[in-house]
């Protein structure tokens, strides 16, 4: 038995499939929920692996399925599960009107913007697939659903809840994305696929005083508007031409009143890069000029630095990739494509890393060949159902049985 002829009887209940894949998606996006708040969404997910035949563990706010079936390698295979703060505007029929309160205790909407309906909707239906279908092959299938990944945080969450210790370490560990491209496309590449990505607060200290007297205090959005000048200057004048790298400050809140001077002034900054040494580079330039800066203009206190929201660099191992794309390819056909590297970021990789697993991460096309595709985090973000949700479910089972079918 040859690797496709396992993925031709694995898939072959795929029909059958289909149809409750489809009214889960509509339920998961119309009810979405906000990272570190998926209960609805974890028991569901449980409930599904638990009639499969999984051994199921619910694990730092997600879950995980472990089904074993015999001597072989041990594939892991993860879903992120959270929704985001968007107000929903799709026009779908089953647009999502949820809505939640955020950290600020503001109501806000709540959408599946980044497609995780359509990553938990795959990967439950692969699940299904290999459990329904084991004579081909041998090993051990983790179906891992990790919450909060919008926030940096769930991969975490579930490692301090003793993940490296609850499953079986894996040989290898997979995860795909719906994104952009075409619905049905599979994209795929080796080395650095995701951004590392780093959020700071940065708060700068001066001396209130009256507008009408600037002498008497330390203008902190003077000093504010001086350091948004100079961390421009990173990326153009300290980073090598060629190596990628972002610095973006997005938000600078000072001030209430015209004739107020302010005592601190905030930055709110976000970088993105593909090497830990560049990453190193531009934060230690970060926090060298706003020092600098502080003391030129005579701040009464030093800086502080808040990092937050710190996502790892997702680099892809090139033999996994080799192997998950010869098996796409077999399957696939042209459908298969090189993907450029994304300035987006991910925390999925510090779950192999921890167990020290090589993996690959790969795009899912979702969107309709005409037209230009929202992009994800809008709120006009609407993958198409199929092929989308059937290409993704196909993708999970051809990429494990890569290293799980019996001649592979």
């Amino acid at each position: 038995m040859t690797p496709m002829t396992a993925v031709t009887e694995v898939l072959a209940p795929l029909a059958q499939t289909r149809q409750w894949q489809e009214e889960l998606y509509v339920h998961l996006h119309q009810h979405p929920e906000l990272s570190s708040h998926e209960t609805r969404t974890a028991a569901e997910i449980a409930q599904r692996l638990t009639s499969f035949g999984y051994d199921v563990t619910p694990i730092g706010g997600g879950v995980v399925g472990v089904l074993a079936n015999g001597a072989g390698p041990t594939v892991l295979v993860r879903a992120d599960i959270d929704g985001l703060p968007v107000t929903e505007q799709t026009g779908l029929p089953y647009a999502s009107t949820d809505t939640a309160v955020d950290e600020q205790g503001n109501t806000v909407g709540v959408m599946h913007a980044c497609g995780h309906d359509v990553h938990i909707t795959t990967l439950l239906g692969a699940a299904e697939l290999m459990a329904a279908t084991r004579g081909p092959w041998s090993g051990t299938f983790i179906a891992l659903f990790q919450p909060a990944e919008e926030t940096a945080a769930g991969a975490q969450a579930m490692l301090d809840a003793g993940l490296t210790g609850a499953i079986p370490r894996p040989d290898v560990a997979l995860a795909q994305h719906v994104l952009g491209h075409e619905a049905g496309r599979i994209g795929m590449t080796d080395g650095p696929v995701l951004s590392a990505a780093d959020s700071i607060r940065i708060t700068l200290y001066g001396a209130g005083s009256h507008g009408s007297m600037p002498q008497l205090g330390v203008d902190p959005i003077v000093l504010a508007a001086a350091v948004v000048q100079r961390l421009q200057g990173i990326v153009a004048r300290e980073i090598a031409p060629g190596e990628p790298a972002v610095v973006t400050v997005g938000a600078l809140n000072a001030g209430t009143k015209s004739n107020i001077i302010p005592d601190r002034a905030t930055l709110l900054v976000n970088t993105r890069v593909y090497s830990d040494q560049v990453r190193s580079r531009v934060l230690a330039a970060i926090e060298r000029i706003v020092r600098a800066e502080c003391e030129a203009s005579g701040a009464p206190e030093p800086p502080t630095f808040e990092y937050y929201d710190q996502f790892p660099l997702t680099r892809n191992d090139p033999g996994t990739t080799a192997t998950v794309r010869a098996a796409m390819e077999a399957h696939f056909g042209d459908r298969v494509f090189t993907m450029d590297a994304l300035s987006a970021s991910e925390d999925f990789s510090r779950i192999p890393d921890a167990f020290g697993t090589p993996y690959t991460y790969w795009g899912l096309g979702g969107f309709p060949a005409a037209g230009q595709a929202a992009p994800n985090h809008s709120p006009f973000f609407a993958p198409v159902q199929q092929p989308t949700l059937t290409a993704g479910t196909e993708a999970v089972v051809v990429a494990a049985l890569a290293y799980l079918s019996k001649d592979a």
